[in-house]
């Protein structure tokens, strides 16, 4: 175990264990905790804490057009046809959520990586992204947009892997399509949801950083070389995807056992 990974020592303004002993507290005054995960997903969390049923996972399963719901940011649906143009299993796609954010330096690091990689990628910089791009960028071999349909692209046939920061709601979303993941988590559970995919599933690489936490961009293309040509990877990727949507039975249950609480 590695402590560094603690979700309370790395969130912003806390530095001890407070805050979760706080959390806790609280949850063991209810009577439901519903998640979105599911058991085989992790069975060893719900052996350490079997009061929390998975109703996981939850997935957007509108037509391929449609605007996914519950997003706070217009998506840009020109993506999906830019997609249908790329070859089988060639496009990375480069998403770090609503919150994560770079420095110019590093900013210009991914860029340059992006123009260093083999092959195709989608990239998602966010409208409030206040970085410029290096003058260096070609940007000749993808296409960048300010919010994409996520759950659609991973989804898409053209994706080879997902270059992520690891929240929850992506990694649920990546698993579920059967993507391997390259990691760079940013913050709180991320740093541990990136342990849980590369050593335990087994199904991503992480990123390498120097003692000022700086990634290279020679580190981010190589590992992304060797996630693309890793089929143990990739195998596992379609193995755990098949899993988690053949056996969503016991999630729905709990789902409707709660509902049916509800009501009553």
């Amino acid at each position: 175990m590695n402590p560094g990974t603690f979700f309370w020592l790395n969130m912003p303004g806390t530095k001890d264990g407070m805050n979760m002993m706080h959390i806790t507290r609280t949850l063991n005054l209810t009577e439901w905790w519903l998640c979105n995960t599911t058991y085989e997903l992790e069975p060893g969390v719900f052996t350490f804490a079997p009061k929390i049923l998975p109703i996981g996972p939850l997935l957007n399963t509108n037509n391929a057009t449609a605007r996914s719901l519950g997003k706070f940011h217009e998506e840009d649906l020109s993506c999906m046809s830019w997609l249908d143009q790329q070859p089988h299993c060639s496009v990375t796609y480069v998403a770090f959520g609503s919150i994560s954010l770079f420095d110019q330096n590093q900013f210009n690091e991914l860029a340059l990586a992006l123009d260093l990689a083999n092959g195709p990628f989608l990239w998602v910089v966010r409208q409030d992204n206040k970085m410029a791009y290096p003058y260096e960028f070609q940007g000749q071999k993808g296409k960048i947009v300010g919010w994409a349909p996520q759950q659609k692209v991973l989804s898409h046939p053209a994706i080879a892997c997902f270059f992520s920061h690891c929240g929850w709601n992506s990694t649920i979303e990546g698993l579920s399509s059967g993507v391997p993941f390259l990691c760079w988590p940013y913050f709180a559970d991320q740093i541990y949801n990136k342990t849980y995919i590369c050593d335990e599933l087994k199904v991503g690489l992480g990123l390498n950083s120097n003692e000022s936490g700086f990634v290279s961009r020679l580190e981010i293309r190589n590992k992304l070389d060797q996630l693309l040509s890793d089929e143990n990877i990739r195998s596992r990727s379609l193995k755990l995807k098949e899993e988690l949507m053949n056996n969503k039975g016991l999630s729905s249950d709990n789902l409707n056992k709660f509902v049916k609480w509800l009501k009553e």
